[in-house]
């Protein structure tokens, strides 16, 4: 694959509703998403405290089909898609052979399909990267990211919602599993996530009905002391939360060690997949050159992403993402270091600033 296809901004099918509700709109994953709706800091509130309804429209979503689907996308994803049941799903990678990162890819397991959920800054990179792996497979390939899109509830507040919304108990659930439910008369699959520990859900629509949604899970996010937050909320509780984004904070530049995705993303039991042979290489030599570490600056003054880090005058790192952390009352950064300078309270220079390695998540004061 090439790089990130960034030049376009898509489209949210919400953006006219949003804008009418006082959204800043901004650019997220090459995507017209809200900034904010107006105060950002009650946003990040909701999120850590009550609950937020979010807009998640920035993904591809694909569908495979046929009797070799599942041998077919288990040998060039690295997570174990062979052993899902139906009704569950599993994040992965999709590397290069050098086992460079080419796409995040989640996996759901219906009785007769697997559903994929990707990216679109990266769709029309991505499908004909993965054809070109059908061979002598009977699978199909399926693009459907024009029928679905995506809205979100999180937030400790989020799973009484839930129930009381859908009738679903999301603490007795395991993330990555789903149902078809029904919400305000509007059929969804609701898939638990549980971004930074609390249990959350994201409820996948078809376009059609997504402002129906959207306006009902506003009114229940409201009576639950919640409301709608914008990526720049988002992006600080993210950060805190040591929870890295596939194009801001990994890609094509790393390999899954690296990004600190090797727990998460990958089976290491599961025989071979497109990229393995780096991916072992790195697991028995025990560590990397460099990791992804989260920094506070000390500055007030955000730095921008790319911006160099340097130890005793040399380069040594450089950032991928910056936000203001409530929780410090200070910015915060994510990026990547030499191991040797990754450890907790290393100090490294940045621009004008410094930035020092520390612990996360972070927890809010």
């Amino acid at each position: 694959m090439t790089e990130l296809s960034t030049n376009s901004q898509i489209e949210s099918p919400l953006l006219s509703l949003e804008r009418d509700s006082g959204a800043q709109i901004g650019n997220w994953f090459s995507c017209a998403l809200p900034d904010d709706f107006g105060d950002w800091l009650a946003e990040y509130r909701a999120l850590r405290e009550s609950v937020a309804l979010i807009e998640k429209n920035y993904r591809a979503y694909l569908r495979f089909t046929g009797p070799d689907r599942v041998r077919y996308l288990n040998a060039i994803l690295t997570n174990n898609v062979k052993d899902l049941a139906a009704g569950l799903g599993v994040p992965s990678l999709f590397l290069s052979p050098q086992g460079r990162i080419q796409a995040e890819i989640e996996t759901y397991a219906d009785p007769d399909a697997l559903f994929c959920i990707s990216y679109s800054m990266i769709r029309e990179q991505l499908i004909p990267a993965l054809d070109k792996f059908i061979i002598m497979d009977d699978v199909t390939l399926a693009d459907e990211s024009e029928h679905f899109g995506t809205l979100a509830l999180e937030g400790p507040g989020a799973a009484n919602l839930v129930a009381k919304l859908a009738n679903v108990d999301l603490l007795a659930t395991r993330d990555f599993s789903f149902n078809e439910i029904s919400v305000a008369g509007i059929a969804c699959k609701l898939i638990r996530r549980s971004p930074g520990g609390i249990a959350g859900a994201e409820f996948l629509v078809n376009k059609s009905d997504l402002a129906k949604l959207w306006t009902a899970l506003l009114d229940a996010a409201k009576s639950a002391d919640g409301r709608a937050a914008g990526y720049n909320a988002l992006n600080a509780l993210r950060l805190e939360q040591n929870i890295p984004w596939f194009g801001y904070d990994f890609g094509d530049k790393q390999i899954p060690h690296e990004a600190g995705l090797q727990d998460s993303h990958i089976s290491y039991t599961k025989g071979c997949y497109t990229g393995q042979e780096i991916v072992e290489r790195v697991r028995s030599r025990g560590q990397v050159n460099r990791v992804r570490t989260l920094f506070q600056i000390s500055t007030n003054e955000l730095p921008a992403a790319g911006t160099p880090l340097l130890a005793d005058g040399k380069e040594a790192g450089h950032l991928t993402r910056a936000a203001f952390s409530p929780a410090l009352n200070a910015p915060i950064a994510m990026g990547y270091v030499r191991r040797e300078k990754s450890g907790i309270g290393s100090i490294l220079e940045c621009g004008t600033s410094l930035a020092t390695v520390i612990a996360a998540p972070l927890a809010t004061k």
